[in-house]
């Protein structure tokens, strides 16, 4: 390890980071079977955290000392959250059928529930987990909350409103990726025997098949090659909202630190949580105009890039060293799993669904859109729309849900 870092350029470790990103997905998708069988015990997402982790536990880039993280996020977090909030089709979701938001909604609910409930048993096992020096535990698994019911874009928002520490950050990260991923792995082993599980839950493909042949005829229809006006609208869109939301968070800030000053336990006196709240509005409210046509043009795919960039940010932030601290968080994580599988395997029984809308509506909560698209794509690549669909459910569920898991995480604990 270099005892002073490497390189503090932040225009050079962008540049790294940005470079690092292309080296995984290019791997990822032209490696040939070498790199494939690779990515199947370390996926890409899992590849864009703990690299630039690696790097600064290596002392070669400084996530402390660097001003790339705290730019990304204040500045690219809040356009992607509305780009992909604005691809939200409430139509789209009605053909799925109300079953299929039934057990994405019930995975969500576990979420929210099972947080609170794997601390309780977690702090009856080992109450020194979330005392003393530990006692900002929650503050951490708050991010975890986020991912688990939206994706990255949640929870780095969350990270920003309930500000936990650098090691605090690293463990919960370790948590989220490796518990998601784990879970992420036993949803592909059921759509490798999608039809045993079918049968396990009462019903066919017959539907599923039905929707696929939709999309397709559909996405034939609207996709269209975009020129450069289409991405200064996507832009525009993006960050003109971005701009709306931190003149209304200016305005309603320090009006509630003012006047309601006890408001500041519940994060309620943090500019960047009023940010996140409007321009996730903003993009819901956008979803239902002609704007969300720029949709069709790639804003989807933007935000995508802008997601990464923050992930490889958040990454930078890790360190390494600092995951195997607090291993009873790892007992949190698989317990607050497992109760998110009940409740969605559960509704999907109760229900009588296919499999696919178990297993993607599982990863749109805890994966997010990158996880739903693979599971989705895993059945048929045409159904990956599904997927981001759900997903795009779940990112404007996310901080509003993840909020609410994290003061219910932070009860828990006894804070």
């Amino acid at each position: 390890m270099f005892k002073e870092t490497l390189i503090t350029n932040d225009a050079i470790v962008l540049g790294l980071l940005i470079c690092l990103l292309y080296f995984v997905f290019d791997r990822n998708k032209n490696g040939g079977k070498p790199w494939q069988s690779f990515f199947k015990f370390f996926p890409p997402i899992l590849l864009c955290y703990f690299l630039p982790g690696a790097l600064n536990s290596l002392g070669i880039i400084s996530g402390e000392e660097s001003q790339v993280y705290p730019v990304v996020s204040r500045y690219l977090l809040p356009p992607c959250l509305l780009l992909f909030t604005l691809s939200l089709d409430i139509q789209m979701l009605k053909k799925l059928g109300i079953k299929a938001v039934l057990v994405f909604l019930a995975g969500t609910v576990g979420v929210v529930i099972g947080g609170p409930i794997a601390v309780l048993i977690v702090k009856a096992i080992s109450p020194e987990t979330f005392s003393g020096v530990n006692s900002e535990t929650w503050r951490g698994l708050s991010t975890v909350a986020g991912s688990w019911i939206g994706g990255g874009a949640n929870q780095t928002a969350l990270k920003e409103v309930f500000e936990p520490s650098a090691a605090l950050f690293s463990q919960s990260v370790a948590v989220d990726i490796l518990v998601a991923e784990t879970w992420l792995a036993i949803l592909l082993l059921g759509v490798a025997n999608k039809a045993k599980m079918n049968k396990f839950f009462g019903s066919n493909s017959d539907l599923i098949d039905e929707i696929k042949d939709k999309l397709e005829a559909e996405s034939k229809k609207k996709t269209k090659i975009p020129i450069y006006e289409d991405y200064m609208k996507i832009l525009a869109v993006g960050f003109g909202g971005t701009a709306i939301a931190y003149f209304c968070a200016d305005l309603i800030t320090p009006f509630i630190s003012e006047n309601y000053p006890d408001l500041a336990k519940f994060s309620l006196t943090s500019s960047f949580f009023w940010v996140v709240v409007i321009v996730t509005l903003i993009g819901i409210g956008l979803s239902q105009t002609k704007v969300k046509e720029i949709e069709h043009v790639g804003a989807t795919k933007l935000a995508t890039v802008f997601l990464y960039i923050l992930i490889a940010s958040i990454g930078m932030q890790m360190s390494l060293v600092a995951i195997a601290d607090n291993p009873m968080l790892f007992l949190v994580g698989f317990i607050w799993i497992v109760i998110h599988a009940v409740f969605i395997v559960v509704a999907g029984k109760l229900l009588k669904v296919p499999y696919f809308f178990v297993a993607v509506g599982s990863q749109a909560n805890v994966g997010g859109a990158a996880s739903a698209s693979v599971v989705a794509a895993a059945f048929h690549p045409s159904l990956i729309s599904v997927g981001v669909i759900l997903s795009v459910l779940g990112y404007a569920l996310g901080t509003y849900a993840g909020y609410l898991t994290t003061q219910l995480i932070r009860l828990a604990s006894g804070q």
